[in-house]
């Protein structure tokens, strides 16, 4: 009977042993082969009406600007103006040896009136010869005499008409004006300084209109027509905008940077803008376009590479997307995502192409808002989305 018990017993032993050894063996595979969704939330991409632009930069150049040179030689007797001060068109500026060209131009009225005295004479002499030739008291060489001496005083009057002319010009040109209402952005020369014809006296400018100047993109040449808007700001104004229209487009593309000059117009209101001054802004070319946005945090940089995460039946995929505009805390889309997709907001750090997620919360209605907070029902969220 004990050899019977000594065999029975571990054999007992051994198969409820296999049996316990089968059951872990059961249970052990699934949960090795079970994996974590990782939670994430997620955004809808929505289209938004916003303007169609083209970055710029440029230079507010002023509409009007000249150097005056002197136009007669002489002393500066006088300057009236210094650099800042505005001037209206015709303003005397300055005074070149004045005295002078007003004491040649007495000169020159002085030959006029003799040579209008002479010619009188000559018409006189002209007249009586003609009547004494007429009774044969005169000769032919008398009449020639008197006819070549009338000539030669007609002619003398216009020489000195010419010469008083020139006299009162040159007296009008010793006062120097300005061409144009605007400012001296520039004084060269000062009282006693002696000038040349075409030596430079004044740096004028006229900044009530400014040109912005700055060069397009040819991609974008079809796009430019006259009159579309430019909105832009400048370093000393830097929280105000400022506006202009195109008005002039240059027919040709550079060879060296591929793109074409533009000009606007704008209207320098209580002369705040200063000529020259570099701006940047941009040029609207199309009205309230469909542009893709996301939300800014959705983005992602990494090496060099701007990504999205797209959520394709609860999968994350990467995908390489052109960025643009970013306003009220979401980014365009240029290329690479279309209305309608899904990415993920927030829990990129956790993912790489392929990780299976499970969805925490929706964006809501509104494009720019902040998602929902996470540890919302992922069946709500997709009814929220549907809807």
């Amino acid at each position: 009977m004990k050899r019977v018990e000594n065999y029975v017993i571990p054999a007992i032993c051994a198969v409820l042993l296999a049996l316990a050894g089968c059951k872990r063996e059961a249970a052990g595979p699934p949960k090795q082969r079970r994996t974590e969704d990782t939670p994430v939330t997620v955004a809808t991409v929505t289209n938004v009406s916003w303007d169609r632009t083209v970055s710029i930069t440029g230079t507010l150049y002023p509409k009007d600007e000249a150097t005056l040179g002197a136009q007669v030689e002489g002393a500066v007797e006088k300057t009236l103006v210094d650099f800042g001060d505005r001037i209206v068109s015709n303003q005397e500026l300055a005074f070149i040896d004045t005295g002078s060209y007003e004491a040649q131009v007495e000169q020159a009225n002085g030959n006029l009136a003799k040579a209008e005295a002479n010619l009188g004479n000559a018409r006189r002499n002209f007249a009586r010869t003609e009547e004494l030739k007429k009774g044969g008291v005169a000769s032919e060489s008398d009449f020639d005499q008197a006819k070549a001496q009338l000539d030669q005083g007609e002619a003398e009057v216009k020489a000195a008409r010419g010469a008083a002319s020139v006299a009162r010009l040159n007296l009008e040109r010793s006062q120097v004006k300005a061409p144009f209402d605007g400012a001296v952005s520039r004084r060269v020369v000062g009282r006693g300084d002696f000038v040349k014809v075409g030596s430079p006296l004044f740096e004028v400018v006229n900044d009530s209109v400014l040109k912005f100047i700055f060069p397009v993109p040819e991609r974008y040449g079809s796009f430019v027509k006259k009159r579309l808007p430019v909105t832009f700001s400048v370093d000393n104004y830097p929280r105000e905008t400022f506006t202009g229209s195109v008005y002039l487009i240059s027919p040709s593309v550079s060879t060296v940077s591929r793109a074409f000059g533009v000009g606007a117009l704008v209207t320098n209101t209580d002369f705040r803008l200063k000529a020259n001054t570099f701006a940047r802004g941009s040029l609207i070319i199309e009205r309230s376009v469909p542009t893709p946005v996301v939300p800014l945090e959705s983005v992602v940089n990494f090496a060099g590479v701007t990504k999205v995460f797209v959520v394709e039946t609860n999968i994350a995929r990467g995908r390489s997307v052109t960025v643009g505009r970013i306003r009220d805390g979401v980014q365009e889309i240029i290329e690479g995502l279309k209305a309608g997709e899904t990415v993920v907001v927030s829990g990129q750090n956790r993912l790489s192409d392929g990780t299976a997620v499970v969805l925490q919360s929706a964006e809501p209605s509104q494009p720019g808002a902040k998602p929902a907070l996470a540890g919302a029902d992922s069946r709500n969220t997709t009814s929220d989305e549907s809807r």
